[in-house]
């Protein structure tokens, strides 16, 4: 209590000595015709105040349940749904070690800290939300956000670690179903990694030499689940101290994190640098283990105890685990005789925020570069282009420097200090490019060495084995497909490829099918059959529109071999017609029937709804299709439609003049209540393959404006 006392009077005396703030000054909001808010204000924490704002105003409901889990306090609102999640949480120090950044924070980055939590509860004062849990946010709540959301959300689940052993580190007080996708808190992580596996991303930055215009242009195209923790929401922020961004963060974040400001713009796609080790600790006893082996000698562990709330019928109950740690790392998990820690890039030296922002003040390459340097955020591939005319592109990370000698995509001995990191790699050690002579770059979470034409690429000989473990995909193919050549684009042109829904994967599959069909020695029943549905697919033009019938068979056919794991190309399409003879009594049903787009709850816990409103989608899952537009729809076994689930989700296509031009898209709206004409406004332009204009300059957001609000900071 007295700490908390104690770090509410320091937030005051900040916000007073830092900012000169002794009076209250002006914040304001504008909402343009799709409730995108477009916030004003003198400094740059007082911008922060109002993006917070506006998003509680949206949203509260996600940016509550993301800091709720981000705090390891889940189990208090979901019951024994929570109880992996807290555990695993608490287990990783994430609190503790956020509290610790956040005192060690610069002043101004401590006051955004300050100022986001006052937007949010400045929200509940005026709104009279009843939250579930949290009734006043704090400072340090956005660090622990923003470590939640990149390790517990996208690095930890690279361990290899099952969740048996992670249970059996628990001894006895939890089973792997408290660590099990399903109705459990979990689902929220596993969520994520299914959407990553199944969608990805794209982005691509176009040189002046390929730019009709002599502009550089870039695509904005991160694939996200469409529920949960990991969704976008789109902002505008215009400070007089400098700070000015468009583009998008997930809900909780102080600031976009990717978008652009009027010297440059940049945006993400997951990478799978290697920086995580799973390290193997001998004990002196694995029921009560006190030390562990390390160069010959014992080492002691760090141990605590801590008490995960878990809401029950009855009310609450207490329950108290005993966690450890090594100088590796957290000891997470138990397999065999051996406990595993684990060691994640920069985890513990924190500054995310303050390369965020950075980032976000960046006017030009090296500035940014300077940035990026900071290898604070230890993942995601990076993709860049700037007024100037500058693109570049960083496969980036805070890769460890390792021994060469051992095998790091396995769990390493750690009692010995071969196996220790040797600092990191820095930038200028990573696979980068910059103004290629092909004239443009692209990513799509495949490999750097193919992040552009023949003849302009990296050499992978040049990088440690372990650095990059990516190999090529069919999005990436299709990216260098329509980007390769001489042709210059304009900025209609990028438009239309950005939803590009060639089906690229087919153009091998389908000949490799019927090759086998000719071979088999099929019944003539079977023949007969499956005659019009492989004259289906030979005559398809292999685009997947909402109009495509083989586009559907196609899917079904690819989804026996991917999901059931059915390894005999023929069998799997014997399996997918009799499918789609069961449930739509046809092969020849429309993609538009079946690939459906609607919104339900935020935290995607409802399920679908045949009877409510959705959009036909076309497009598809960029693995294995190939197609850049990407929709990934989850299939329920036995129904007729499938809802988008990840994909296309934020998307943004810039290019940078004398005057900016931009242009985004949401795959929902900008606010998740039914009632708000902003619910479901921009799926209907998302469905039909169309932007929406993404005002930058005062005037043009003041032409747009349909609502405006003032607030006092």
């Amino acid at each position: 209590m007295l700490r908390k006392i104690g770090l509410t009077c320091l937030c005051a005396g900040l916000l007073l000595s830092i900012s000169g703030v002794s009076s209250a000054q002006t914040v304001t909001i504008h909402r343009d015709s799709w409730g995108v808010p477009h916030v004003y204000g003198p400094t740059d924490a007082s911008v922060v105040y109002g993006f917070m704002y506006a998003q509680a105003q949206d949203n509260f409901w996600q940016i509550e349940d993301t800091m709720i889990q981000a705090i390891g306090r889940y189990a208090e609102v979901m019951g024994e749904a929570g109880v992996g999640a807290d555990y695993l949480n608490r287990a990783l120090k994430v609190v503790s070690t956020s509290k610790a950044e956040w005192q060690a924070l610069s002043p101004d980055m401590q006051l955004l800290t300050i100022a986001a939590a006052r937007g949010l509860n400045q929200y509940l004062a005026d709104s009279g939300h009843q939250p579930r849990l949290i009734t006043r946010f704090e400072p340090w709540h956005f660090v622990a956000q923003s470590r939640y959301s990149l390790y517990q959300l996208f690095v930890f689940n690279r361990s290899g670690i099952k969740n048996t052993e992670i249970a059996a580190r628990a001894q006895g007080q939890l089973s792997a179903a408290h660590f099990e996708e399903g109705s459990l808190a979990l689902a929220s992580t596993n969520a994520v990694a299914d959407a990553i596996a199944h969608a990805g991303s794209n982005t691509w930055a176009i040189a002046p030499s390929r730019s009709r215009s002599g502009n550089a242009m870039l695509f904005i195209n991160p694939h996200q689940p469409y529920f949960g923790p990991g969704q976008w929401y789109e902002g505008h922020l215009k400070s007089e101290q400098g700070l000015h961004f468009s583009g998008a963060g997930f809900f909780g974040s102080l600031m976009p994190t990717i978008g652009h400001n009027e010297h440059l713009g940049w945006s993400h796609t997951v990478n799978e640098p290697d920086i995580i080790d799973v390290y193997e600790l001998t004990v002196d006893d694995l029921t009560n283990p006190t030390t562990y082996v390390y160069d010959d000698k014992d080492k002691a562990l760090e141990s605590w105890q801590d008490t995960i709330r878990v809401k029950t019928e009855d009310g609450f109950e207490e329950r108290t685990f005993r966690f450890s740690a090594s100088h590796h790392g957290a000891v997470v998990a138990q397999r065999g005789d051996k406990l595993l820690a684990v060691r994640m890039a920069k985890f513990s030296e924190g500054g995310q925020i303050a390369q965020r922002y950075a980032m976000l003040r960046a006017r030009n390459l090296d500035e940014f570069k300077a940035a990026l340097g900071q290898l604070a955020t230890p993942m995601f591939n990076t993709m860049y282009a700037d007024v100037h005319g500058d693109i570049y592109y960083a496969y980036y990370g805070a890769v460890p420097r390792r021994d060469p000698q051992f095998d790091w995509l396995k769990p390493v001995d750690g009692s010995t200090s071969r196996t220790e990191w040797q600092g990191y790699h820095p930038l200028t050690e990573l696979p980068t490019l910059t103004n290629p002579a092909t004239g443009y770059l692209q990513n799509c979470n495949a490999t750097p060495f193919l992040a552009t034409g023949d003849g302009a690429n990296l050499d992978p000989a040049d990088y440690p084995a372990y650095m990059v473990a990516e190999s090529d995909n069919n999005r990436s193919r299709m990216s260098r497909i329509l980007l390769g050549g001489t042709q210059q684009f304009s900025f209609r042109e990028v438009e239309k490829m950005s939803w590009d829904t060639r089906v690229l994967e087919a153009d091998t599959m389908i000949p490799e099918l019927l090759m086998e069909v000719a071979a088999r020695d099929l019944s003539a029943d079977d023949r007969q059959r499956l005659q019009p549905a492989l004259a289906l697919l030979e005559k398809w033009n292999r685009y997947a529109t909402v109009k495509s019938e083989a586009t559907t068979l196609y899917f079904f056919w690819r989804l026996q071999q991917r999901q059931f794991n059915v390894t005999d190309p023929v069998e799997a399409f014997k399996k997918a017609v009799s499918y789609m003879q069961e449930v739509y009594d046809s092969v020849r049903v429309p993609w538009g029937e079946v690939n459906r787009l609607q919104r339900a709850h935020t935290s995607g816990m409802a399920g679908f709804d045949d009877a409510a409103e959705s959009l036909p989608v076309a497009g598809g899952p960029g693995n294995p299709f190939g197609t850049i537009f990407n929709f990934y729809a989850r299939p329920q076994p036995g129904k007729p439609k499938m809802y988008g689930v990840a994909g296309h989700s934020f998307v943004g296509l810039v290019e940078f003049g004398e005057s900016l031009q931009a242009k985004s898209i949401m795959v929902f709206g900008a606010n998740a209540d039914p009632d708000s004409p902003h619910y479901f406004d921009q799926s209907r332009l998302f469905a039909a393959q169309k932007y929406k204009l993404a005002w930058f300059t005062r005037e043009e957001v003041q032409a747009d404006t349909q609502d405006t609000q003032v607030l006092e900071f």
